[in-house]
């Protein structure tokens, strides 16, 4: 595999890799230690990432393993190919985080998240894989999801062999589409299982996929995934704020909620549009997601 590194001081704001990929934003990310989501540490400690996505040069299917980890001043990185744009793209290193976060409100609340986990950026996934991890988040703990998606891979996935060892691909839409709700039952999806197989067989038929939702505003845009199968309003603003650029999307799970209820009691609508808009407007518009984010990771680590 390729070797190299990334200085941090080439980014616009701090990096905290750790609280990016542990943040229940993205389950494409493993740990080989087998401690993913088990401690927060100080910038993951040195602890290594690792995951396997389609090259963004890539001819056919080509899929790249991509290896890294922060260590002091930069990241360092192994890989099949060139990762330095892999990283930027889906860890939003090209972000300006420093501007994001002058641009967000004057908030108590918003000063701890910022303050508790300085470095957390917003990822961009690719987007079905995206959209799986997030019909299979309904009721879950980020630990059982990733699992999911872990073990989707490992069944149904492409596999790739480097320095000897083989990692799994997350599984094309094809692949999932040939399932049986049996086979992704088995493996612990539940209810949602039909929902799963259902949505692949929408994308690799053609029916629908979720790039279409790129370009139209955001609520015609959330509206338009509501069309995949088990994708509610939530559901379908995680996948626009964690993988098509919607930044001002601002997914209502339970942690929002209870944000909303217990600190901006006036923003709760009654409908879960007229209730986005509201929360939307108080964390800042155009990047109330990044606000959105900060607050989850803080209130599920119990850091408030």
């Amino acid at each position: 595999m390729e070797r190299g590194a990334i200085p941090l001081s080439d980014l616009d704001g701090p990096f905290d890799l750790q609280a990016t990929v542990e943040s229940g934003q993205s389950y494409l990310w493993d740990r080989p230690d087998d401690e993913m989501y088990e401690r927060l540490d100080v910038h993951g400690g040195d602890a290594w990432y690792e995951t396997v996505v389609p090259s963004l040069d890539r001819v056919g299917n080509d899929r790249a393993v991509v290896r890294v980890r922060q260590t002091g001043d930069r990241l360092e990185w192994q890989s099949t190919t060139d990762a330095v744009p892999i990283l930027t793209h889906l860890l939003r290193l090209d972000d300006d985080l420093d501007a994001i976060r002058a641009a967000t409100p004057d908030d108590p609340l918003l000063d701890r998240a910022f303050d508790a986990y300085p470095g957390l950026r917003l990822v961009r996934d690719p987007s079905f894989p995206c959209l799986v991890s997030f019909i299979c988040s309904a009721q879950m703990r980020v630990a059982r999801i990733h699992g999911m998606q872990r073990a989707l891979a490992r069944e149904y996935g492409d596999t790739v062999t480097a320095d000897g060892r083989t990692y799994h691909a997350f599984p094309t839409p094809e692949q999932l589409a040939a399932r049986t709700e049996t086979e992704l039952r088995d493996l612990k999806l539940g209810y949602r299982a039909p929902y799963v197989q259902r949505t692949a067989s929408m994308i690799a038929d053609g029916e629908a996929t979720p790039e279409a939702a790129l370009g139209k505003p955001y609520e015609d845009a959330r509206e338009y995934l509501t069309r995949f199968v088990g994708v509610g309003d939530k559901v379908a603003d995680c996948v626009l704020l964690f993988s098509l650029d919607y930044l001002e999307a601002v997914p209502l799970d339970t942690w929002i909620r209870s944000a909303i209820a217990d600190h901006y009691p006036d923003c709760e609508r009654g409908s879960y549009a007229e209730t986005s808009r509201a929360i939307r407007e108080r964390l800042g518009g155009d990047i109330a997601g990044y606000a959105q984010t900060y607050l989850f990771h803080m209130l599920r680590a119990g850091d408030e």
